[in-house]
């Protein structure tokens, strides 16, 4: 059977499977009022593979589409008027739905454009006024939030990727941009903000970053942020609570967050308009990749160019959603699925693919209460704000709620863009390792009808990637409060990111036509939730947290050369092996008795034993936190602070290598390393022995 919504056909659920379900939703009803004080779906496996079951098959490809489409209506940029629609829609759905709903507020400066400018003057004294908009409709105009006001005229330097090495390489050619324009072509390693650090440093002017992806042809513009670190600039390490303490601009703490020297977003015609006029020196090799060819010179030429930015900061409230289902015997222990809701255009990847994933598994929630189901602990579904800025939304809620996430937070589960293309791709924590993986196995392929997505991940030879970088709302939950995370989406890439095409209309001409890879995601992101939320033994592992820190020591041992001893980290992960794998056993014992809801000793154990597996996470915590980035406190995953970092883990060990500091600052890093590693150890052992 299928539905048609705005001309596209979507795959109902068989009916045999919606005629079961409905069957059973009515059994369970009868059987709730009849006796209130059992328990449908008890905690043994029968049961459990029925509510899998359940949720799974009422998942519908056209109410997703519904969502999607709603969302994307319009553009929903954080702090503007357009936003509260959607922030009405997602409360709306939720309390429709009899969830407990509270929306928290926050105050938070965001920047906006006024005017945009950039014009060029040839050799010939032609002048060229560049049309840097992607969109004749009401999205933003092209930019980059937290750019300084301001001018800056130049000649223009082509830098390649911005990076420290192609700066270097330019030297060699005798080439400088001290007093220049940067070009660069965005590069899969940097990020905007360092991108324009890294200008600021070498004397540049002002900065240029083009995407040879170029919209997928459209000649979209990609917007984004160059403020360094995450949250409201004006709170740093506080909560932005609406009339709570707000820095002025002047104050370092703050200042230091912006760059001082102005960039934009343009185009990839118009970059190429400006590459084509260039003299100087031939490109190196190495940069002869992409549309850039053996001809390609680097500059500076006779071209100038004046770039100018008008912007304006403002104090803007934003709001986080929070829908709540409460836990029947471990109310105070929380399983928290999020994905951001604003966008810098209609956002139908980035980010309302999740947004739309995120109703339906709460529209699915709901169901399942309907039909007796409680979840053991306690269920979070939230909604957050002001992403695009800074994951500003989540850190500003994860500064407030520190102390208690970090007494109660079993995990946090991330979905930005559900689905961007094909192919599943994931983030965690290693202790999560196998859980995903274990869900993965209940999921058809969205495809592939005769494969999980399980199977199709691992022939694909797709691996499980490690939580270090720092773009999406999962960082305060891992990197500040040592939260266990999960982060996921469908597709590699996508060429509308951060553009005006980033619509409904692309989605479903692209990415998901028939939206069944919206419907598998959702299906994951749910299945994750209700096991955390459910199972009587949480399903971590931390026998794979230390082998993967044995893989890290040793790729560590491999850079250093013997240079400096790691013999302090191999005793350390020794010790969490043999802790996890007496805590395997443990689990295990707990798992194969007999559950029973009245055996308040064997209770007791499980507690003890979740709560231990649940803090273990925060011992890689540092209260000193990264040096140069402190508010990042996680010391086996996290951003480092420098961009030629080699190691996508330890990151105070990476930084020292790459600044090449001296043996005894590398040997006081990997000791502090060291220390976080048997932090989590005696965590997980519990007690003082």
């Amino acid at each position: 059977m299928s539905q048609t919504i705005a001309g596209i056909s979507f795959r109902q659920p068989p009916p045999l499977c919606s005629f079961l379900f409905v069957i059973v939703l009515f059994v369970a009803t009868f059987y709730t009022l009849h006796h209130p004080d059992a328990t449908l779906f008890s905690p043994n496996t029968h049961n459990s593979l029925t509510l899998r079951r359940l949720f799974l098959s009422s998942a519908s490809n056209a109410t997703v589409s519904s969502y999607l489409r709603a969302l994307t209506r319009h553009p929903h940029l954080a702090g503007t008027k357009p936003s509260l629609d959607t922030l009405s829609y997602v409360v709306n759905h939720f309390q429709s739905l009899g969830l407990e709903t509270r929306i928290a507020e926050y105050e938070a400066l965001l920047s906006y454009p006024t005017h945009i400018s950039v014009t060029a003057r040839f050799s010939n004294n032609a002048t060229v006024e560049f049309d840097l908009n992607d969109s004749s409709s009401d999205v933003v105009r092209p930019y980059h939030a937290y750019s300084p006001s301001g001018s800056a005229q130049g000649n223009v330097v082509f830098v390649n990727h911005g990076e420290e090495r192609d700066y270097r390489a330019l030297e060699l050619t005798g080439v400088s941009v001290r007093g220049c324009l940067v070009l660069v072509r965005k590069g899969e390693t940097l990020g905007r903000g360092v991108i324009v650090k890294i200008a600021e440093t070498k004397g540049a002017l002002g900065v240029l970053i083009y995407d040879e992806n170029d919209g997928g042809g459209l000649g979209g513009i990609e917007r984004g942020t160059v403020m360094r670190g995450i949250g409201d600039p004006v709170s740093p390490g506080w909560p932005g609570v609406v009339g709570g303490e707000k820095l002025s601009l002047e104050d370092d703490r703050v200042s230091q967050r912006f760059p001082k020297i102005p960039s934009l977003p343009l185009s990839l015609h118009n970059a190429e308009i400006l590459l084509a006029s260039l003299g100087g020196a031939r490109a190196p090799v190495e940069w002869r990749t992409g549309r850039v060819g053996s001809s390609q010179r680097v500059g500076p030429g006779r071209t100038v160019v004046n770039m100018t930015l008008q912007g304006e900061m403002k104090m803007k409230n934003i709001h986080n959603v929070l829908a709540t289902i409460r836990g029947s015997e471990e109310p105070d222990r929380y399983v928290i699925l999020g994905n951001h809701r604003d966008a810098w255009t209609y956002g139908a990847v980035d980010p309302n693919s999740g947004t739309s994933a995120l109703l339906d598994i709460s529209r699915r929630f709901a169901l399942l209460l309907k039909s007796g189901w409680r979840p053991r602990r306690t269920i979070l579904l939230c909604s957050w704000d002001a992403e695009e800025f800074g994951m500003i939304g989540s850190t500003e809620w994860v500064e407030e709620h520190v102390l208690n996430l970090g007494a109660s937070a079993v995990a946090y589960l991330n979905v930005d863009c559900a689905v961007q293309g094909s192919g599943f791709f994931a983030g965690a924590t290693p202790q999560l390792d196998g859980l995903l993986l274990d869900a993965l196995k209940l999921v058809q392929d969205p495809d592939d009808v005769t494969l999980t997505v399980e199977e199709t991940f691992k022939s694909q030879n797709n691996i499980i990637e490690r939580l270090s970088r720092v773009d999406s709302d999962f960082s305060g939950f891992l990197h500040h409060a040592g939260v266990p995370s999960i982060d996921m989406y469908y597709g590699a890439d996508y060429p509308v990111y951060h553009t005006a095409f980033d619509s409904y209309d692309w989605m479903i001409r692209n990415a998901d036509p028939l939206f069944h890879r919206h419907v598998a995601m959702a299906g994951i992101w749910g299945l994750l939730g209700i096991i955390l939320a459910d199972e009587p033994v949480l399903p971590f592992n931390y026998i794979s947290y230390a082998e993967q820190l044995q893989a890290h020591r040793d790729t560590l041992s491999k850079l250093l050369e013997g240079k400096v001893s790691v013999d302090p980290l191999s005793v350390a992960i020794q010790e969490l092996s043999l802790v996890a794998k007496e805590v395997a056993d443990e689990a295990k014992r707990l798992k194969e008795q007999a559950y029973s809801k009245n055996d308040v000793a064997a209770a007791a154990k499980r507690r003890e034993l979740n709560d231990r597996m649940m803090l273990a996470e925060r011992g890689f915590l540092d209260s000193e936190g990264i040096k140069g980035k402190e508010w990042f406190k996680h010391l086996v995953y996290g951003p480092a602070a420098e961009p030629e970092s080699k190691l996508g883990f330890f990151p105070g060990i990476a930084d020292a290598i790459a600044t090449n500091s001296s043996d005894g600052s590398i040997k006081h890093e990997i000791w502090r390393v060291t220390r976080a590693i048997q932090r989590a150890s005696k965590a997980l052992k519990g007690g003082f022995t």
